[in-house]
């Protein structure tokens, strides 16, 4: 008998611990208009903190005659629901969907504040990635930002997508078509980029950034360049980065260029039978053009080992 009270006492406070919520987002952001109907909230592009709250991503939302459709709404339930309250200073429409671009938590979690404000609403992804997240990756990434925020994203919990897409299909809502693209392994093997013919604007995903050089741990060199050169065939005129700011064309050259510069300089230094931490003081400096980018110190030593294990790879 006093088993199970401790039990129920330990259980009841564990439901309270997890009932618990952080705060909103405290800084205030601004839906950018990119294009008709079509809105960005560029996210910071330093690394998820406790001052950030791990807010970290570009969510967006396309309005429609009959609804809404949001973008990567972020990594917690208090970024989904900044985004939710972005979508109501615009519209009183309800969301119909949401795409996630991949399995990194940065971009999805925020799913939870969306499914809590419309039970029945559609969340697309990868098939891999809803496969990575029912084997624990969520819950995985939701220990990591929680220490990494020292607990700004307290109350979110895992909202998986609920609809697998894949490359090639055409997706009609709300009177827009969303055309998908997956060209393999390329940030991740999960990616997909999301193509609006009739607003001439593809969301990239990770597989591009502006002004953020990001972890490629899980990614692949020439797939990502192979999935950048795929985006510029489809005639899209504005072209929106996972993280960064939202342009035109030269924002996938410019990230394209950095991926290749490194597998490229690499190779080279391989050639030359280098180790790779002999290769990052000789290819550093032919990497200035990005020496100013967020993150670049901070990955750039991992990028050459990973080019370099790639490049090996394809040795054998």
């Amino acid at each position: 008998m006093l088993m199970r009270l401790l039990i129920a006492v330990l259980l009841l406070a564990s439901s309270a611990v997890f009932a618990e919520k952080a705060p909103p987002i405290k800084a205030s952001y601004t839906a950018d208009q990119v294009a008709d109907g079509v809105y960005v909230i560029h996210g910071p592009l330093e690394y998820p903190t406790p001052e950030n709250q791990g807010f970290m991503n570009n969510p967006a939302f396309v309005v429609t005659g009959q609804g809404v459709v949001v973008i990567d709404p972020g990594s917690s339930v208090q970024v989904g629901e900044m985004v939710l309250d972005h979508v109501r200073t615009v519209t009183d429409k309800p969301v119909l969907a949401v795409f996630n671009t991949h399995v990194h938590a940065d971009h999805w979690l925020g799913n939870q504040a969306i499914a809590e404000a419309y039970p029945n609403v559609t969340i697309y992804a990868h098939p891999k990635m809803i496969e990575a997240v029912e084997a624990g990756a969520g819950l995985t990434w939701i220990e990591n930002f929680a220490r990494i925020t020292e607990g700004a994203i307290k109350g979110t919990r895992v909202v998986n997508a609920n609809k697998p897409t894949n490359d090639g299909d055409l997706i009609s809502i709300g009177g827009q078509d969303y055309k998908i693209m997956h060209t393999g392994k390329g940030h991740t093997v999960n990616d997909l980029m999301i193509y609006m013919p009739y607003k001439n604007l593809i969301f990239l995903g990770d597989n591009c950034t502006s002004g953020r050089i990001i972890r490629m741990d899980d990614g692949n060199f020439q797939g990502n360049v192979e999935a950048l050169d795929a985006s510029l065939t489809m005639g899209a005129r504005i072209f929106v980065p996972g993280h960064g700011q939202t342009g035109d064309q030269t924002v996938v050259t410019e990230y394209r260029d950095y991926l290749q510069a490194v597998y490229n300089g690499v190779k080279k230094y391989f050639e030359d039978d280098l180790s790779d931490f002999e290769i990052k003081p000789k290819l550093e400096p032919e990497l200035a053009r990005w020496k100013n980018w967020s993150g670049f110190q901070d990955e750039l030593g991992k990028h050459i080992s990973l080019a370099y294990l790639e490049i090996e790879a394809a040795e054998f």
